[in-house]
């Protein structure tokens, strides 16, 4: 009897402030859509670093005067090096196909560009892609090496960047929480107000806290799992038209987002809006009970 009672002050409620449950539920959606994207996006950023970090290569620069010896010399070291996975040596036939490679898209400067010109390489990968400093720190400067360059230099200015979205991403996923919290507790204490007479008659006969407590918490509650479903419609939308739609070109650098991934964000953003909404209204109706 109790729970049908409270069922049907729930869905009165619901009904009577249609208005504002209409904007917390729009406004919990779009909080808890960017959160779920920022959350999807900070988890890309966490696999592109794991792929690329793995596949992290350190190339070694020979300058063009390095005698054989010193080559001989070089190779034996890098060779025996037990920080080193496998090493390739690039002479100037292979690094010069390589730079026709990586610049076929510019024809005049490969034609500008001599076979001679091209320096001879290692290229070595690392059993640690973590040990890339020391490495580099080991080689430069020997004798018949120009430079010492590694990828890892190049990614972190990508990961700099990456990491000032998911920053982005997430301030304004809390920004849009805070104002969806504080509507959650201004339609709180609105429905309070507007049964007031109610809630002082059911103390008066000794109704519980929780009692009285319960079909507002649960109009929160119910609001913000509608708000997470719809944010969860918004992150499989996108993942439909953008992700695997016009913004495609973005898996060749941030991977490939799996379906997982975004099922994975439904019972979050579920526990999220529910109970987060829940925990709000009942922290408000204390408040307001206790008056």
């Amino acid at each position: 009897m109790r729970a049908k009672y409270v069922l049907s002050e729930v869905m009165v409620g619901l009904w009577r402030n249609v208005t504002m449950t209409i904007a917390m539920i729009i406004t919990m959606a779009v909080s808890l859509t960017m959160l779920g994207a920022s959350l999807v996006l900070y988890h890309q950023v966490g696999v592109m670093k794991k792929t690329f970090l793995s596949n992290v290569q350190v190339s070694i620069f020979l300058t063009t005067t390095v005698t054989v010896p010193e080559q001989q010399e070089l190779n034996q070291k890098i060779s025996s090096d037990s920080r080193v996975a496998s090493v390739q040596f690039l002479d100037k036939e292979a690094s010069f196909e390589l730079f026709k490679q990586e610049f076929a898209n510019d024809p005049a400067l490969v034609e500008s560009i001599s076979k001679d010109q091209v320096p001879q390489s290692f290229r070595l990968k690392l059993k640690d892609p973590n040990q890339v400093s020391q490495i580099k720190s080991t080689y430069d400067g020997l004798p018949g090496i120009d430079q010492v360059i590694d990828q890892a230099s190049v990614l972190k200015r990508v990961f700099k960047v990456l990491g000032a979205l998911q920053g982005l991403a997430l301030t304004l996923a809390i920004a849009q929480g805070v104002a969806a919290l504080l509507l959650v507790a201004n339609t709180i204490q609105v429905a309070a107000y507007s049964k007031r007479r109610e809630v002082a008659v059911m103390k008066l006969v000794g109704a519980s806290n929780w009692f009285i407590q319960s079909p507002f918490v649960l109009e929160a509650m119910f609001a913000g799992a509608i708000g997470a479903v719809l944010a969860f419609g918004g992150l499989i939308a996108a993942k439909f038209f953008l992700i695997d739609g016009s913004l495609s070109a973005l898996t060749t650098l941030l991977g490939e987002v799996k379906w997982s991934t975004i099922y994975f964000m439904f019972p979050l953003l579920l526990a999220a809006g529910a109970l987060v909404s829940g925990f709000t209204g009942w922290v408000t109706l204390r408040a307001y009970i206790k008056r």
